[in-house]
């Protein structure tokens, strides 16, 4: 193998696969990225074998072929030496040298035989959506995931593609958030897929806010392809809970609050809990809301958020975190909460197909 390429871009496609090295491994060879040139392209990828990464970029190739680098090794080099172009040259023991200006580094690396390589997707199923919202979808709804490793099939997010919808739904077991979206598909193509939280995390990362994004699926894996990145990963296997049968059919009152206010008023009134005492107290009354928080050996807070609502006084307590990640991930300027009393699970909803459903804490 022996190419030029420009410094910029070999930093740039580096950043974007070897998020996924893992750092602690017994096998040598994943901690390595794969660099293979042909016509005039450079690919490289990166797995753990959870999650795999590919992504090209452009590179002048004199001479195609393949070798595997350290990651974080080969990455600082690229990002310290100095030049606007690099020549890298492998010879047929992988070592490979790295030179530009006055710089000269030679990196053994490992045969790209024993890079694992990446799965076929033949006779799988295929839907066509767009990367901007798709990820918002994931934005909005991941925070909500459990990190619990005793409940693994919780340890994502559900993508439900049925009704010409895809549906994204992600819970921890006290609170659940939701999104849909209209996308074209056939009948025989509905599925459910729970994805990790590894690999939402790294489509977060690196989808772009516009273009077109290809997903494919089989029962034990998903594949997304956008411009000249794909991303493979291992599903997590098993049913999803119920999801539906914690929303409530419907709440006593609803009341309409400024999203912004709200979050930065709840944030201000977290500054006086503790570890041991996670929760806000929110009481509602005629177009006033009030936020308290009262911890034993701390102090108290409260603030008062003006809303729209003219229903009987109710106070119900939340964890203040699990209350501001949706307004965290959500732009409408309005939000609606849905409330019917101390006990029962509060709800937000929004001006976009979106819902929160978030369960009470014991008031104080």
């Amino acid at each position: 193998m022996k190419l030029k390429i420009k410094k910029d871009d070999i930093i740039d496609g580096l950043q974007k696969v070897q998020a996924v090295v893992s750092s602690r491994t017994t096998l040598p060879i994943l901690s390595n990225v794969l660099f293979k040139a042909e016509k005039n392209m450079l690919w490289l990828s990166a797995t753990d074998l959870e999650v795999s990464v590919r992504t090209g970029v452009e590179a002048q190739v004199d001479k195609p072929g393949a070798t595997t680098l350290h990651s974080r090794r080969v990455f600082s080099i690229c990002r310290e030496i100095s030049g606007p172009e690099l020549e890298l040259d492998t010879n047929d023991k992988d070592v490979t040298t790295i030179k530009t200006g006055s710089s000269f580094f030679k990196v053994v690396g490992i045969s790209e035989d024993d890079f694992p390589p990446l799965p076929k997707f033949e006779g799988g199923k295929n839907y066509s959506i767009d990367q901007g919202v798709f990820k918002q979808m994931l934005e909005k709804t991941c925070y909500a995931a459990s990190n619990d490793e005793t409940r693994y099939i919780l340890n994502g997010a559900l993508l439900s593609f049925k009704d010409d919808k895809l549906t994204v739904v992600a819970t921890d077991g006290r609170r659940l958030a939701l999104v849909e979206q209209d996308v074209e598909f056939s009948k025989d193509s509905e599925a459910e897929l729970i994805l990790p939280s590894k690999t939402i995390n790294e489509l977060i990362r690196t989808l772009g806010d516009d273009g077109n994004l290809l997903i494919k699926s089989t029962d034990k894996q998903a594949a997304f392809e956008f411009g000249n990145m794909l991303v493979v990963s291992k599903l997590i296997e098993g049913t999803y809970p119920n999801f539906k049968q914690v929303i409530p059919a419907k709440s006593d009152e609803r009341i309409a609050i400024e999203r912004e206010s709200l979050l930065y008023a709840v944030r201000r009134a977290a500054l006086m809990t503790t570890d041991q005492s996670r929760s806000v107290k929110l009481t509602f009354g005629k177009n006033r809301l009030e936020i308290i928080t009262e911890t034993p050996d701390v102090g108290e807070a409260r603030e008062t958020v003006p809303i729209k609502y003219n229903g009987k006084e109710i106070s119900v307590a939340f964890n203040p975190e699990f209350l501001m990640d949706p307004l965290r991930a959500l732009e409408s300027d309005e939000i609606f909460m849905e409330i019917t009393d101390e006990l029962s699970p509060g709800v937000i909803k929004a001006n976009v197909p979106f819902l929160y459903v978030l369960m009470p804490m014991r008031l104080s």
